[in-house]
């Protein structure tokens, strides 16, 4: 036994000890090296215990009655034990809650224990080496052939046991991992407790006189590249340094010009081979040159301003838990910069050290934070908060010089945070210090002291765009400390959260990013999320998703962990495709004559993007070229003049859209990826046009092909199509953002249960008359809620135009509504049709799904989709996948096609939902999967709509996108297939 690994503990840390790791060596830099490395990642045999008391207390060899589990994974996720598909503990899902008693620092007597055992073999044993751990969830024990080595606190964080002298030909390694222990209250994100070891496994050979740690300064200027090395060794043996590209050797511990280096950047991330070598160790890395400045309050990486149009990214897996495989992060990644997000929070703890090397090299600004959050102390008042605790120091000292350390030469990190949502107290600044000392010149980043006292950047999360504007203009209200108020003012704002991406939504992207652009102290921030934490569960129907409380957890937060712009699988959702035309590096204006191009670039020019225009009219494809745009500087304009034939041709009838494409493959994208686009609509109405193209010949319908409901009023048919549930419709299956109150309008209920107060999904009808008159059918009808006297009286107008049934409607409320900014979701007319379409045309916007605060990657057109196509599928089923459109075409036997005009003072465009399941299933439905489509069509088309808003965690819908009990009219035009001689039916009135 080494020296050593006689000062080893000779008991396991005990669980209610709230201090750092015991048995570990110094972190050191990430890097690549020519000593041997033997792999433990693979299949581990593995036990689950209700309790440490129920474990084995002398772990020495491997029980082959045991089962077997996948390393790294979370061991609680399903059917991961590959012999005997038994459960072993279950995922437990808490926004905020800690699922024990707040009883700091102990451990809860309810701890299961999850125990991996595994054999392997070292040829030639080295005389030292290290047991590496990128990643155990929980608080783990680890012994390696009987002897303890030590005791991990951290989840996420790298751990390393110095195992020289105990290693053999034969070796046995055990893992005993606690769900919870006093570090459990450090590490209270939103996200699944899901333990294990959750990332890669390695036996490192140490040789003698080898490299210990290396750390580089790679400084750049408009004057050149400045670079130092400082490479700690073993024993003193002496390093040397280059280069490679460059062939520059490089004198360790002295800063020295590299002239013909590039300047790293998240645009263009030039990136360089450190090696550093002993006579025993060769190690490499890659280096990027940047230099980080907040001058006036505004934030720079080489002298230029930056603009994050980032993502919060956390680590899930829906089969393997917090384990997410390298071809799947590099997935993420690529998908994130196709879709032009620059910036990456690596909320809420620092990542697996892959994803670090891939934004290296493809290019991201990254928030690299602390593995810290104690958020479930907030609800106890913040008593007994470890952020305020000298108890606690050690622990949090440790935490940020671990994540320092570790990620220290990453070029792609633009700034450290302490942690998210834990509060206030006296261990920020002892982090603060921490990470200072060992990193100098990377800005400190912690949101939840406002007055910014320990950090450099100014944060807030979820800020309503009023607030984001006053910070912008400098003119937010002052702190009381004046001292305090002047150093926060010269700080940026960055936005650490914002618009949270739950189900349908989010709304107000566009709102945010204008004030980006507007104001150089706002310097952007991220979305939340980036992904959805669904878990996939094996059925004997297929596979399926689960949230939280699908797994019989007694204290959890429901869905609110579906929260994405991706799906748990990696499928990008809707939203994904809005966020991309936001965050879009130009911005595309296209005018009457002329296009204006608005780069929003930090560093480099627009000479890699090709522009080219499409004319598309009713017909389909008319005309395509290239479009020549001179090259446009970072944040510059240009304008281009369009050519007189693309002028005209798109004034009369047709769309004319401008793409900025790749002109050549990119590392992340291949040539002709679509990187902005805009479209310009002709003078004339799409559905009008749309209708002159398709009904030249076709029969005219008439009013003796309108059949009503003589007791109500409603449609029981038009022509040939049978039509049934004919309703006016003013709300709508409760969006996740509909849940909730927004934080700018907490004084009214959220809107989900203002509709249910109004009873607005169980509107009563009356007929209060069925007048006719030559030419015309007028309906007069009343719809109020049970228990309210709040109604809405309709008229009806029904009268033959165009060659079609024209619907006038005119909605007014009447009685007494309560005194709210908002009261409807919609006001449209709802009805189903026999059979299911095989597939939806539309003129419009498209081809995803718009609302009035969505759908910016939505552009004007003509469209096909079939009926399944047409769905978004959210894992708890909401209202979804409205399409903005003035025509519609359900294809059937037979079809219809609708016109769409809204009033002129309408707060939004008309638009038309079509499902293949009722509003009554989808009101049921609390997964996706329990949604069947019933054989019939749904169709709900809308004169006006509310908005989405953000009220998860932000500002409720917009006062812009807002819809009060008010006057509404527009008008909807039918067109069934019906017979040539079209003819009077019976029960019809007209």
């Amino acid at each position: 036994m080494s020296a050593s690994s006689a000062a080893r503990p000779l008991a396991p840390m005990d669980l209610s000890d709230p201090g750092p790791p015991r048995g570990t060596v110094p972190t050191v830099a990430s890097w690549r090296t020519d000593a041997r490395e033997w792999t433990l990642d693979g299949d581990w045999s593995f036990r689950w215990f209700p309790g440490a008391d129920d474990a084995d207390p002398h772990p020495t060899d491997v029980d082959p009655t045991w089962g077997v589990m996948p390393v790294p994974a979370s061991f609680v996720m399903p059917h991961l034990d590959a012999v005997h598909d038994k459960p072993h503990g279950r995922p437990v899902y808490t926004n905020k809650w800690y699922p024990f008693p707040v009883d700091p620092p102990h451990a809860p007597d309810r701890n299961p224990v999850g125990e991996y055992r595994r054999r392997f073999g070292v040829d030639d044993v080295p005389a030292g080496a290290e047991l590496r751990f990128g990643g155990i969830e929980g608080a783990a024990d680890v012994w390696l052939n009987g002897v303890l080595l030590g005791s991990t606190r951290g989840s996420r964080l790298p751990m390393a046991f110095d195992v020289s002298g105990l290693l053999a030909a034969e070796n046995v390694v055990v893992v005993r991992v606690h769900h919870f222990s006093a570090a459990t209250y450090l590490e209270d994100q939103d996200a699944w407790w899901a333990p294990g070891i959750v990332r890669s496994v390695i036996v490192r050979e140490r040789p003698a006189g080898g490299v210990h740690d290396v750390r580089v300064a790679a400084d750049w200027s408009a004057s050149g590249a400045v670079f130092r090395v400082d490479a700690q060794t073993r024993d003193g043996a002496a390093a040397r340094a280059e280069i490679v590209e460059l062939a520059a050797d490089i004198p360790v511990g002295t800063p020295t010009p590299v002239p013909r280096a590039a300047a790293w950047s998240a645009e263009h991330p030039v990136l360089y081979t450190l090696r550093v070598w002993t006579d025993t160790e060769s190690v490499t890395m890659r280096i990027g040159f940047r230099t980080i400045d907040i001058v006036d309050g505004v934030f720079r990486v080489n002298g230029a301003p930056i603009q994050l149009r980032g993502v919060n990214r956390h680590e899930h897996h829906p089969r393997w838990g917090r384990h997410v495989p390298a071809a799947t992060v590099r997935e993420e990644l690529l998908l994130m910069k196709r879709h032009n997000v620059n910036a990456i929070r690596t909320s809420h703890y620092p990542p697996d050290p892959l994803m670090l090397d891939l934004a290296d090299e493809l290019g991201f600004w990254v928030m690299d934070e602390c593995d810290f959050e104690t958020h479930g102390f907030g609800e106890v008042g913040w008593r007994g908060n470890p952020t305020d605790d000298p108890m606690w120091e050690a622990a949090l000292r440790d935490r940020a010089a671990r994540m320092v350390e570790r990620d220290k030469n990453h070029p792609c990190i633009v700034m450290f945070s302490l942690g998210n949502e834990a509060g206030e107290g006296r261990n920020l600044a002892a982090m603060a210090e921490e990470i200072r000392v060992r990193r100098p010149g990377v800005p400190l980043h912690y949101e939840g002291d406002q007055a910014s006292a320990d950090v450099d950047v100014w944060s807030r999360m979820y800020a309503h765009p009023d607030e984001v504007e006053l910070i912008g203009r400098r003119a937010e209200p002052p702190l009381t400390d004046a001292a305090l108020d002047a150093r926060r003012r010269a700080m940026p704002l960055a936005l650490c959260e914002y618009a949270h991406a739950m189900g349908t939504g989010p709304g107000g992207l566009t709102e945010y990013q204008e004030l980006f652009d507007a104001h150089p102290r706002i310097m952007g921030g991220f979305v939340w999320e980036w992904l959805e934490h669904g878990i996939h569960v094996a059925t004997a129907d297929g596979v399926v998703t689960r949230y939280g409380g699908d797994f019989g957890e007694p204290l959890h937060d429901g869905n609110d962990i579906i929260d994405g712009l991706i799906a748990a699988d990696r499928t990008p959702r809707a939203q994904l495709a809005d966020l991309a035309a936001v965050f879009a590096p130009v911005r595309i204006d296209v005018g009457d004559d002329a296009v204006w191009i608005h780069s929003r670039r930090d560093h480099t020019d627009t000479s890699d993007l090709a522009w080219r225009w499409r004319l598309d009219g009713p017909g389909g494809h008319i005309d395509e070229g290239a479009l020549a745009v001179p090259a446009v500087g970072p944040r510059g304009r240009v304008s281009v003049a369009l050519p007189e034939g693309m002028r005209t041709a798109s004034s009369r009838e047709a769309v004319l859209t401008i793409e900025a494409v790749t002109a050549a493959d990119a590392p992340w994208a291949e040539r002709g990826h679509v990187v902005a686009r805009a479209a310009r609509t002709p003078v004339h109405d799409l559905g009008a046009l749309t209708r002159a193209q398709r009904r030249p010949a076709a029969p005219a319908a008439s009013l003796g092909d309108l059949v009503l409901d003589a007791r109500t009023g409603a449609v029981t048919a038009l022509g040939g199509v049978a039509v049934a549930d004919w309703r006016l419709v003013l709300d709508r299956v409760p969006t996740d953002n509909d849940r909730h109150a927004g934080w700018d309008e907490l004084t009214d209920p959220p809107a989900a249960e203002r509709w249910r107060q109004l009873q607005l999904h169980d509107l009563h009808t009356r007929l209060v008359a069925l007048e006719r008159s030559a030419g015309a059918v007028v309906v007069r009808t009343r719809h109020t809620g049970p228990s309210t006297d709040a109604h809405v009286d309709v008229v009806w107008s029904w009268t033959e135009r165009a060659g079609g049934l024209a619907l006038a409607l005119d909605v007014a409320p009447g009685g007494t509504w309560p005194d709210w900014t908002s009261h409807w979701a919609r006001v449209g007319v709802g009805f189903s049709l026999a059979g299911a379409a095989p597939s939806v045309s539309w003129a419009g916007r498209g081809p995803g799904p718009a609302y009035p605060d969505t759908g910016q990657a939505a552009t004007a057109g003509w469209f096909t989709r079939s009926l399944e196509g047409l769905q978004e599928r959210t894992v708890r089923p909401q209202e979804s996948g409205a399409r903005a459109a003035r025509w519609v075409r359900l294809e059937g036997d037979p079809g219809l096609e609708i016109g769409l005009r809204s009033g002129d003072d309408a707060v939004s465009e008309p638009a038309v939902t079509v499902r293949p399941w009722s509003e009554a299933a989808l009101r049921r439905a609390a997964h996706d999967d329990e949604l069947v489509a019933d054989g019939r069509t749904h169709v709900v088309c809308d004169l006006v709509r509310s908005g989405v808003g953000t009220a998860r965690c932000g500002p409720g819908v917009l006062p812009a996108y807002r819809l009060p009990a008010r006057r509404v009219s527009g008008e909807l035009i039918f067109w069934p297939d019906v017979p040539a001689s079209g003819s009077q039916r019976e029960g019809s009135v007209g």
